[in-house]
């Protein structure tokens, strides 16, 4: 009965009080305690007695969260390697500083006698120049579901990626810096409709991604100085 009452106006009575107890604290706060009136800590205990019952009815405000309501849950089963192994070409990514401004980019998985991971990254600065690559060995971090890899390049960088998430019939992957900084989406086709790609970006925010750090790779020449898509280096 008492939240159907004063449901319409819990918005806008819940922030008052929560305005009154604020000010009435830090007024608290202020005063020496020797000079502290009854009547102010009456008040303030008011507010908290008010406040708690609103609580109790879940009337009080709430902070929005917009991902809140996105956030996918990483597959708790292991991830079948094989799945993820061949070539994968980066639609979009939020990148290392050293994968900025390349084209033509794609990562490309190996399986290795020792369990490891052959890691090579191709890519062009522009196309009309060489294509260029760097090799790295990934180890599979245990006990994460073959999810979280551990790239070492030229024995001297290391890096860490997460997949997230891939598609169920293999066309797509979401790949992750463990601390959300960094993202790829990767597909097997060097073309992704824009619904597809639309769908990803909605997902990665889910997983505490800024979307609006993710620039789309081009893949085709005609695909550059569109919208979105990172300015190649050398053009």
């Amino acid at each position: 009965m008492l939240d159907t009452a004063f449901a319409p106006f819990a918005p806008t009575l819940g922030w008052f009080l929560t305005a009154q107890w604020s000010s009435r604290v830090t007024a608290i706060d202020m005063v020496p305690a020797r000079s502290r009136s009854l009547t102010t800590v009456c008040r303030a205990l008011q507010c908290v007695v008010v406040m708690s019952m609103l609580a109790a009815c879940g009337l009080m405000p709430r902070h929005s969260d917009d991902n809140a309501a996105v956030v996918p849950q990483v597959d708790s089963h292991a991830l079948d390697l094989h799945r993820v192994m061949g070539t994968w070409y980066v639609i979009g990514h939020v990148p290392y500083f050293t994968e900025r401004g390349h084209v033509a980019a794609r990562d490309e998985y190996a399986p290795l006698p020792d369990g490891r991971i052959a890691v090579r990254y191709v890519y062009r600065t522009g196309f009309h120049s060489p294509v260029r690559s760097v090799d790295a060995i990934a180890t599979v971090t245990p006990d994460t579901g073959n999810r979280d890899w551990r790239l070492h390049f030229m024995r001297l960088v290391r890096a860490t990626q997460r997949i997230v998430e891939v598609a169920p019939d293999d066309s797509w992957a979401l790949v992750i810096s463990p601390d959300h900084d960094l993202a790829w989406i990767f597909s097997r086709m060097p073309s992704m409709d824009a619904k597809t790609y639309q769908g990803l970006l909605h997902k990665l925010r889910g997983y505490h991604i800024n979307s609006d750090k993710v620039w789309r790779v081009a893949q085709t020449p005609s695909q550059v100085g569109g919208l979105g898509f990172e300015r190649p280096d050398s053009e």
